[in-house]
């Protein structure tokens, strides 16, 4: 297990980083070189070729280690993370029950220290960028950019765009929620960690008015519109009695579908809803943590690779581990999809690191940002010590990353060129201060808040013997 320079934690630039290797689009280099200077990566290649071009700076020679982009999470709920095991065992559609309540008994510092735990798991994990898909709490979203700011982790911040009640904030015009919609974009114009976009909670809590006015707005602005579609069966159901159609189906006929829509889950897919997406460029979240801990199905994400349907990873707040995610995306297609056929590959290893991190930049609209080590994109990496037990012994590391790789074995990283997490531990605040402020006020927000769960902890039914039965 290689050690770091330690002088790596402190400089911000400009470096000539020479791994011993780097992951591409294209696959893994060896011998290869990266110049980081001004938040950016500045030049990739040969090794000895970068050297010459750059004979002013002195080489960083890493051996031992990968310089592999930063995993995106694709989605998220930065203020739920005071409650997340008041999800444990518990039925779907869950929102209603625990997260609505939860988000709505949060203020303005709580809402902050929420988010800024969430952001160190989520930095810790190896995640450069977060998409949080807007929040319930009733406070200026900007809470929410503060934290990701003071964290430094690059955040696709969503603003809740409802007019009806269901599932959070709503019960407006459809012009006061494009409004609101448009000074939220404005208001973030050229930050360079906060990236504004739009969310609709589930289609059922939005007018066709608003579905097809927020997709609008979205599409000229460059941005998406976040949105929960086809998760659960309830909401399917629903959708059909009020409309005929299936929710994905009513996006559609709304006009709502089309790079701009970023639906979260889509779990519940027929094949021509599998049509849709493909003809209509709509990205998914597939979010396979989910699924097994709170969903009614897993999305045929291995089918979607297959027919070039746009799709990143997202924990859904689950638990802030990327190599994890990556794990969690195979294992789930190929227990609900792949041994049923003996599909002993399920996309292999590959597949799942790149829609954890390119595949996620794109479909958070920020393919252009982040998610790939190359000239001219932001500086959002990881440095993996791959000399550990666990890896050192590779045959095919992209397949060894997703199936043994660890948060452990995260040595460094860097968000925007500057370093964030140093050997597990934050560059720029106090993680320990922060954990026992979190505890304090968990203590305070889940004791006010009218969460309904229908199991006991998991002490309290070992306790009483009822753990079996519910």
């Amino acid at each position: 297990m290689t050690q770091l320079p330690t002088r790596l934690r402190s400089t911000t630039g400009p470096l000539l980083l020479e791994p011993g290797r780097v992951l591409l689009p294209e696959g893994l280099m060896t011998a290869y070189a990266v110049v980081v200077e001004g938040g950016e990566f500045r030049a990739v290649g040969p090794a000895e070729e970068i050297r010459r071009e750059r004979p002013q700076l002195t080489p960083v020679e890493l051996p031992g280690h990968l310089l592999m982009p930063g995993f995106v999470d694709a989605h998220h709920h930065l203020t739920q993370s005071f409650g997340a095991a008041l999800a444990f065992g518990e039925p779907s559609e869950i929102f209603r029950r625990v997260w609505v309540p939860l988000e709505g008994a949060l203020d303005a510092e709580s809402a902050y220290v929420s988010a800024q735990l969430a952001a160190l798991e989520s930095l810790r994990g190896g995640f450069t960028t977060v998409a949080d898909a807007g929040t319930r709490a009733d406070v200026d979203v900007d809470v929410l950019a503060d934290a990701a700011r003071d964290a430094g982790i690059r955040c696709v911040l969503g603003l809740i765009c409802n007019d009806v009640g269901a599932g959070g904030a709503g019960d407006r015009t459809p012009d006061e929620v494009l409004r609101a919609a448009e000074k939220h974009l404005a208001r973030y114009a050229g930050e360079p960690l906060v990236h504004p976009t739009l969310a609709v909670s589930i289609p059922e809590a939005a007018t066709e008015t608003t579905l097809a006015a927020t997709a609008r707005l979205a599409a000229d602005s460059g941005t998406v519109v976040q949105m929960h579609v086809n998760e659960h069966l309830a909401a399917v159901e629903r959708s059909l009695v009020r409309h005929g159609l299936r929710p994905l189906e009513h996006l559609a006929r709304v006009g709502a579908l089309g790079p701009q829509l970023l639906a979260a889950h889509a779990t519940l897919l027929t094949p021509s809803e599998l049509t849709l997406l493909a003809d209509t460029g709509t990205a998914i979240s597939y979010n396979p943590v989910a699924s097994a801990w709170k969903g009614n199905a897993v999305a045929p994400a291995a089918a979607m690779a297959e027919r070039g349907i746009r799709f990143g990873l997202g924990t859904d707040g689950t638990r802030g581990d990327g190599f994890r995610l990556a794990e969690a995306a195979e294992f789930a297609q190929r227990l609900a999809h792949g041994n049923a056929v003996g599909d002993s590959s399920c996309g292999a290893g590959w597949t799942w690191l790149d829609h954890a991190v390119r595949g996620g930049a794109d479909v958070t609209g920020l393919g252009a940002v982040t998610g790939r080590v190359a000239p001219g994109l932001a500086a959002d990496f990881l440095l993996v010590d791959v000399d550990t037990p666990e890896l050192a012994l590779s045959w095919d590391l992209p397949w060894e990353l997703v199936r043994r790789g660890n948060r452990d074995q995260i040595d460094a990283v860097y968000v925007a060129g500057r370093p964030r997490i140093w050997h597990g531990r934050p560059t720029g605040f106090d993680a320990d201060a922060l954990v026992r402020r979190a505890v304090e006020l968990s203590r305070e927000v889940v004791g006010r808040a009218p969460v309904v769960r229908t199991h006991p902890t998991s002490s309290v039914a070992a306790a009483s013997g009822r753990g079996a039965a519910r």
